[in-house]
């Protein structure tokens, strides 16, 4: 990594505090650079950090954390954030095994206020925080920067009702780099704005307040004159929703104007009760490639600085699979609806959504709102597909139950990023599905291993089906097993007399592998593949444990409540004699590393595996 003029001199808030003002440019155009050069690396989020350089600067140089809290919605935005807090020398290690997370983790450094990855939260967390600390009879405040995207979620405005009649230092700064969230348009409402935001208007502000303190009944004449401007400001301009719900707004403003973005929080600092402050960013900033397709960088892996292209060629993976055949669905059906949840390009729907736009539906982030409406959709005859990542569909849940399976809609959930899906880290990993899908009553739970099993399944949950049903795929490519099994609920892809391996999914893989190292040490090893989760037939896999005597059961989710538990209940209930072992993730929450790298932590890898068997046998 190349020496910084200016960037070098930070190591932590107290510096920046003493930075030359003059000087703040360069050091956010040497911020910038240090992004480029280090994501080009190791890959990770890239448009949104360069677009929230200055608003991350000047909530540092305004306010004190640790002291005060600085909470960033979801995360993605939270690099300069590390960089100025004293850890810029190690994002070498950035969203890599053992190093440091794309995303705000309190157990990495103190200036880490909460666990960020989810989004729509920071409001609701940063309030319990204010309140906290007014019980406690301490004095401090609390910032949370949160994107228009993120606003999209319901929570958000929940907690910011709430929020705006508790009276507290909480400030949110709005980091608005897509969409105007105030509904004031024109002229006028642009230039009253630009007025309002000038520092030369706080100044007057401030020494006429300070000049009617001074005269008789001044007080009464500030409030006077107060409530005079906020009617005639809600007469031209009407009042932005942050406003009735109780936040005194300041903005929108240029929110890569250094100057403009320290004053506005001076300003709020001042106020001392909930505010909002409102910046208008330009996502991917200072980087042509990202200013020109900020979509493209904001989640990447490594690449080419000069040219902004990957070093690796993307290849086809499960999520375009997915999509492609979603439209060969909705082809043949007209009643085919596609819903996600602000990730059409994410989980492969970009081209659905060209090809049948009054199909296509993205509510933006609000994943409970998506499988509600979904079940609507249901209701009245047609069949919606909704594609979420399997950690973000966790927040439905209760839609799920209430609204889905209850009624018994017919709703097919396409559950991408299943298992482990590696350098975003624990937030992101999605091992809890299976666990939280087997729970819904009525739910099917499909698991296909490569393509044309995708294929397949995705076919019978949308035309065969008739109420809830969940189609788990990881993230990435497949593998070598090409089979398509999906005409039965289980099946026996290699024969053996010694010990049953039984997996589903991508594990299947290492199953494989296993059952072939077994091979070569002359232990003969079944190797069953589940296709359905749920209530299918599990007769193949228990005539299979009969004859070997011994199961080893391999998963990529959580231990507790994981289908290795139902197996085993399976296997007393029918008085089969055998010895088990259950090979999954434990009760952790997984750091972040390369899928290889996390299956080897968790000892579910081919060497464990392995390892297991061997055991097992030898019990």
């Amino acid at each position: 990594m190349r020496k910084y003029q200016w960037l070098d001199q930070i190591d932590c808030p107290a510096d920046l505090k003493r930075f030359p003002e003059e000087k703040l440019d360069k050091l956010c155009g040497e911020i910038r650079d240090f992004l480029v050069e280090s994501v080009s690396k190791t890959g990770g989020h890239l448009a949104s950090n360069l677009g929230a350089v200055e608003l991350t600067v000047g909530i540092h140089r305004v306010f004190a954390a640790p002291e005060d809290d600085i909470l960033f919605d979801v995360g993605h935005q939270c690099y300069v954030h590390k960089m100025l807090t004293g850890r810029k020398e190690r994002f070498d290690a950035l969203r890599q095994f053992g190093g440091i997370s794309g995303f705000l983790r309190p157990s990495e450094s103190v200036y880490d206020s909460v666990v960020s990855g989810h989004a729509s939260s920071s409001v609701s967390v940063a309030l319990g925080m204010a309140r906290a600390k007014k019980l406690a009879g301490k004095r401090s405040f609390t910032v949370c920067v949160i994107g228009d995207g993120a606003l999209t979620g319901g929570m958000a405005y929940e907690a910011m009702n709430d929020a705006g009649q508790a009276g507290l230092p909480l400030i949110v700064v709005l980091n608005d780099n897509d969409m105007s969230i105030s509904p004031n348009v024109g002229a006028l409402s642009k230039r009253l704005s630009a007025i309002r935001i000038k520092p030369r208007y706080f100044h007057m502000k401030e020494q006429a307040k300070a000049a009617l303190h001074k005269v008789p009944c001044g007080g009464m004449l500030i409030r006077g004159i107060s409530s005079i401007k906020r009617h005639l400001r809600s007469a031209l301009l009407k009042e932005t929703v942050f406003e009735l719900m109780g936040f005194e707004y300041l903005g929108p403003a240029d929110g890569n104007d250094m100057e403009a973005v320290c004053d506005l929080l001076l300003q709020a600092k001042k106020l001392d009760k909930p505010v909002v402050v409102h910046l208008k960013t330009v996502k991917g900033k200072g980087y042509l490639p990202s200013e020109r397709s900020p979509s493209d960088f904001h989640g990447v892996s490594a690449f080419d600085v000069v040219t902004g292209q990957p070093h690796s060629k993307g290849k086809v993976d499960f999520s375009a699979v997915f999509g492609r055949e979603l439209c060969s669905l909705a082809a043949q059906n007209q009643k085919v609806c596609a819903v996600t949840a602000a990730m059409a390009g994410g989980t492969g729907l970009n081209t659905f959504a060209q090809t049948y736009p009054e199909r296509f539906f993205d509510v933006g982030i609000a994943e409970e709102h998506a499988v509600a409406m979904a079940a609507g959709l249901a209701a009245r005859g047609m069949i919606p597909v909704c594609a979420i990542y399997s950690t973000f569909l966790q927040r439905a849940y209760d839609q799920m139950l209430h609204d889905v399976a209850i009624q018994g809609n017919h709703v097919v959930f396409a559950v991408d990023r299943a298992g482990l899906v590696g350098a975003d880290g624990e937030t992101h990993q999605g091992t809890f599905d299976v666990p939280y899908l087997r729970t819904v009553p009525g739910m099917k739970l499909l698991a296909p291993s490569n393509f044309a099993e995708l294929r397949s399944a995705l076919r019978r949950a949308v035309l065969e089906e008739t109420g809830p049903v969940a189609v788990r795929y990881p993230r990435g490519g497949e593998g070598t097993f090409a089979e398509d099994t999906f005409a039965q609920p289980a099946a026996l892809v290699r024969e053996g007399d010694q010990i049953t391996l039984c997996t589903y999914g991508c594990m299947l893989e290492i199953a494989l592998q296993v059952a072939d190292r077994l091979r070569a040490e002359g232990i003969s090893a079944a190797v069953v593949k589940l296709n359905d989760l749920t209530d299918g037939d599990f007769s193949v896999l228990m005539n299979s444990v009969r004859h070997t005597g011994s199961l080893l059961v391999l998963e990529d989710c959580v231990a507790e409540g994981c289908l290795g538990q139902h197996l085993a209940e399976k296997l007393f209930c029918e008085r089969i004699p055998a010895r088990l072992k259950l090979c999954n993730l434990g009760q952790i929450f997984v750091q972040q590393g390369t899928v290889q790298q996390l299956y080897t932590y968790c000892s579910i890898d081919a060497d464990a595996v392995l390892k297991a068997a061997k055991e097992l046998l030898h019990e």
